[in-house]
């Protein structure tokens, strides 16, 4: 099979064809590490998440790059208003940020560039475009890039150059398309970037660099002239994208990016999820609530990445019972009763079957979606195989075993779970102790203990299942 993608740039889905065979450089636009990140900023980090696990699943060999802008408009104002230097101010954001990450399981990036690191670079690559005549310092300090010295601007969004303000420069890092023209590469410190430590030499004075000048300069730093694949949101698309492709492309004269692929928002009760409008949930507010990992991955990442997707908490509840659905399985499949007499049963077609199906839907534009259809498709047929014949052959119940373990490479489910439920020790020896005195309760005709014991144990996550075999414990939450 092969990879199919939607490309902003060509506003069409086609074959995923990188520059190098069997290698694919990928960059993703992160956090601005001003504040915690929602988990609006996770649909879309997940979705970086899903095509990263999707191509090393693929085979591919990959080279993964996710930026953290430490110093921008934002970050800035934030360190001005807290009395502490940018580093200081963004250094627990981008702390929280790599923790929320590992726990909603995402797979780690090869490399974390931040802005600050790479100044004296992104000097030089303002030195270039200034020397070639497609940037220009004005009067205010700053040095901006020329949009009409770059003939092919606009085409990323879709837009005639002519409808932009002509000779409007703008030096912030967030503005509408209207106002839009020339953008500043390298900016004129004032007195907030010298008070946050956000001020550098330069041939043009002090100052510090612009948002998309990051970037760009990070990127081709990173994977050369040309990456096979940039992701982000699509808030990012204009102008942030645009103005990377221009500068990019001026500086380097090679395409800039082969595939662009963006994001959705995530909207919370119809609306868009975001800071400005105050209107935000933190992966941490959620797991304060109840709410595990997983359930949280399952629900970001069940809606295909450019299709809508409106949180709720029904739909996160749903999402809890899905994902305690596809740990019974789990558990179902590696307990089954083996026997090498054992007749054969339909579980090595029915995980075949289901494979395909899953990589069928990856391959269609990462659509998670149908693999999630495809996975619980599995479940339903896999469970009414094992009603109907519980004891099975080793290489049957490893068939089922094989596909399930393929499709949480990808969707990183019951990796999470597993995660978040694992108990040390001490907890087992804890609950097996609990185990026993419900037994001798039982025994001794104590029911209300009995039940008292197990109703502690539930209040702990802690789900007991008596069978023939003698009771059986899980964690569930």
């Amino acid at each position: 099979m092969t990879l199919n993608v939607y490309n902003t740039q060509t506003r069409s889905v086609g074959p995923f064809e990188p520059l190098e065979k069997g290698k694919v450089g990928v960059y993703a636009c992160g956090p601005t590490i001003y504040d915690h990140a929602h988990i609006g900023n996770f649909r879309t980090f997940l979705f970086f998440d899903i095509v990263h696990r999707h191509l090393e699943a693929s085979g591919y060999d990959v080279r993964f790059v996710m930026n953290l802008t430490d110093v921008d408009d934002k970050t800035i104002a934030g360190a001005v208003a807290a009395g502490l230097s940018v580093a200081d101010f963004t250094r627990p954001f981008g702390e929280a940020f790599f923790e929320d990450a590992a726990t909603l399981g995402m797979r780690p990036a090869d490399c974390y560039p931040r802005a600050t690191d790479y100044i004296e670079k992104m000097v030089d690559f303002v030195a270039g475009l200034v020397e070639s005549g497609h940037a220009y310092q004005a009067d205010d300090g700053a040095v901006y890039f020329s949009v009409a010295k770059f003939e092919r601007y606009g085409r990323l969004k879709g837009i005639d150059t002519a409808s932009l303000k002509s000779g409007a420069r703008v030096a912030q890092d967030e503005y509408e398309k209207e106002d839009a023209r020339d953008f500043a590469l390298w900016k004129a410190a004032n007195d907030g970037d010298e008070k946050a430590g956000a001020a550098w030499n330069s041939p043009w004075g002090p100052g510090r660099p612009g948002w998309h000048l990051e970037c760009s300069v990070m990127s081709l730093t990173e994977l050369g002239s040309t990456l096979d694949m940039h992701l982000g949101g699509e808030d990012l698309i204009f102008p942030h994208h645009e103005n990377e492709i221009a500068q990019s492309e001026a500086a380097t004269g090679k395409p800039f990016v082969r595939h662009w692929l963006h994001g959705r928002h995530l909207q919370l009760e119809g609306k868009k999820m975001s800071k400005s409008l105050g209107n935000f949930i933190t992966v941490r507010e959620l797991l304060d609530e109840g709410y595990d990992p997983a359930s949280i991955r399952h629900q970001l990442i069940s809606a295909h990445y450019r299709g809508d997707l409106n949180f709720t908490r029904a739909g996160l509840d749903a999402s809890r019972s899905a994902v305690q659905r596809l740990v019974d399985f789990a558990s179902r499949v590696a307990d089954a009763d083996v026997s090498d007499a054992a007749q054969p049963t339909a579980l090595p077609v029915l995980a075949a079957e289901a494979t395909e199906a899953f990589r069928a839907a990856m391959d269609n534009d990462l659509n998670t979606a149908d693999a999630l259809a495809a996975l619980f498709t599995m479940i339903a047929r896999v469970n009414g195989a094992l009603d109907a014949q519980p004891t099975v052959s080793a290489s049957d119940r490893d068939a089922a075993l094989a596909a399930l373990d393929h499709m949480d490479q990808v969707l990183g489910l019951l990796e999470v779970a597993r995660a978040s439920r694992a108990v040390g020790d001490d907890v087992t020896a804890w609950v097996e102790q609990k185990i026993l005195e419900r037994a001798e309760a039982r025994a001794a005709g104590r029911y209300a203990d009995a039940d008292a014991i197990r109703d502690e144990l539930v209040a702990k996550g802690i789900v007991l299942e008596d069978g023939p075999a003698g009771t059986r414990w899980k964690v569930v939450n």
